[in-house]
């Protein structure tokens, strides 16, 4: 025997609720399995219900389709923090700049090794520590570093901040919306347990299998179980045999 199911997705929510009410607004209302309030509650819900699903999808897409140019932009950043550092240590080797110098980075002199900028917080760390520390030590009376320049770092180093500060307000804005249909949702949910409620129970003296049958005319969905759908299947292979 097929059973109920709640729609699980925004667009089965949704067409759920405008069959009801299309339904309602051909026949103005007469002999209807669901009451007028919940017609009301359907209606005023659903250009909402739109909206909110609209945007949040909206949000989502414009997050995903910068992302791509956004991990550039962080790729960048990271490969001319780190190749910095690099001729940095290189320089402090050759004797050239001495490694004490390298606290000025926030460095430690003994230590050859490029530090951690796998997430975008060390990221953002470690390119503001490297450009503070060179304007230091050029202040100091050194020379600057070439190839890369700390200029040519901070072009890509702020180019990563300000992408990085556009993702994050993006980020919080379909967190926003996803919060907002997360309640929608749930008040979708409870106007179509109501509404599938009140058809069953219309259509319910006329038989479990007539009733259902009925029902999927407003909207409501049925779904064969696991071993049902198996014995139809083969039930309809013998029939085409």
């Amino acid at each position: 025997m097929p059973y109920r199911r709640l729609p699980n997705t925004d667009a089965a929510r949704l067409r759920a609720l405008q069959i009801a009410k299309q339904q309602y607004d051909l026949t103005d209302g007469l002999n209807m399995p669901f009451n007028l309030h919940i017609y009301n509650g359907i209606s005023n819900f659903i250009p909402n219900f739109e909206r909110a699903v609209k945007e949040y999808r909206l949000a989502l897409e414009g997050q995903v389709a910068k992302n791509q140019k956004y991990q550039n932009t962080v790729r960048q950043a990271r490969m001319y923090i780190s190749h910095f550092i690099q001729v940095l240590n290189l320089a402090c080797i050759r004797k050239e700049i001495q490694p004490e110098k390298k606290l000025l980075y926030k460095l430690l002199p003994d230590n050859q090794a490029v530090p951690d900028l796998s997430t975008e917080n060390l990221l953002l760390e470690w390119g503001r520590n490297v450009i503070d520390g060179e304007a230091a030590r050029i202040q100091q009376g050194g020379s600057p570093i070439y190839n890369p320049t700390i200029g040519k770092v901070r072009v890509y180093y702020d180019l990563f901040k300000d992408a990085y500060q556009s993702k994050t307000v993006a980020q919080k804005n379909t967190s926003r919306y996803l919060d907002g249909i997360q309640t929608m949702r749930e008040k979708a949910d409870a106007l179509i347990l109501e509404l599938w409620n009140q058809i069953e129970t219309h259509f319910a003296p006329l038989g479990v299998e007539e009733m259902q049958e009925r029902s999927k005319d407003y909207g409501v969905v049925y779904y064969l179980r696991r071993y049902e759908r198996k014995e139809l299947e083969k039930y309809n292979r013998v029939e085409e045999e």
